[in-house]
């Protein structure tokens, strides 16, 4: 890694990113913090495409703060069927409650604030800040792991502390300090459409005269691997209360 790529990659990226990024997504079009936020608690775990007919009924059912810390949690979770892990919407409908609850239905402006704030953590926060709030913030999602792991060679798996401290410190130092949301979407996008985890694009990457994992032939290499665990084998006893070919359910509390 040379002093001159470290200077350069935010700008490659940035030229990269305005004739190539996407910027007709429907949170673009009006980047307000809510209407980030909920896009990203979406696309965590899900594909783009897949998120943005969920995304637009769900900002036509809910479409401030205050409508949806308002709504029943059965309902969030009904306009929430079929993306899945849906303790995301369990998290957002309490967030939301929370900010008007202690922010009196104001979005929180700073990274102790969001971080606050149920299923919100460091990645989220600085994307939320800025794409929508104008602030200077790393992000470190997937896609970005990926571009710094590999770009610097970043040995081991992101889910160890000492990795995932090295590529914060990557991320931090070359978030610039102007065009921040171009960037921060750039780098997404970057991600998710060149530098793939099973077939990056390197001949179309804009990092590609400096990524160390491209120069050595290793791209597939990085990020690395969480190691493998022995999957303990578990053992249980069902019983099912059954009357007249029916059966009895009881719906699971939120907690407990």
């Amino acid at each position: 890694m040379t002093s001159n790529s470290d200077s350069t990659l935010s700008a490659r990226l940035l030229s990269w990113f305005a004739s190539h990024g996407r910027h007709n997504l429907p949170w673009q079009q009006d980047p307000a913090p809510y209407r980030v936020w909920v896009s990203e608690i979406m696309l965590q775990q899900t594909q783009v495409a897949t998120v943005i007919p969920y995304y637009q009924k769900f900002m036509q059912r809910f479409p401030g703060i205050d409508d949806l810390a308002a709504a029943p949690l059965d309902h969030v979770l009904h306009h929430w069927s079929g993306l899945g892990y849906y303790a995301r919407a369990r998290n957002l409908h309490k967030a939301a409650q929370q900010i008007v609850a202690q922010h009196g239905g104001k979005f929180p402006s700073t990274p102790e604030d969001l971080i606050g704030l149920p299923g919100i953590g460091r990645s989220t926060a600085g994307a939320i800040l800025s794409l929508a709030l104008n602030t200077r913030a790393p992000i470190l999602d997937g896609n970005v792991k990926r571009v710094l792991a590999r770009h610097f060679a970043v040995p081991g798996w992101p889910g160890k502390a000492a990795v995932q401290h090295a590529l914060w410190e990557l991320a931090e130092a070359h978030t610039p300090a102007q065009q921040f949301a171009d960037y921060t979407q750039g780098i997404m996008d970057l991600g998710a459409s060149v530098c793939t985890r099973t077939r990056p694009r390197c001949d179309v990457c804009p990092l590609q005269a400096t990524c160390e994992a491209h120069r050595h032939g290793t791209e597939l290499d990085y990020p690395g691997r969480k190691p493998k665990k022995i999957k303990p084998v578990r053992e249980c006893k069902m019983l099912l209360c059954l009357h007249d070919q029916h059966l009895l359910l009881q719906q699971r509390p939120p907690t407990g």
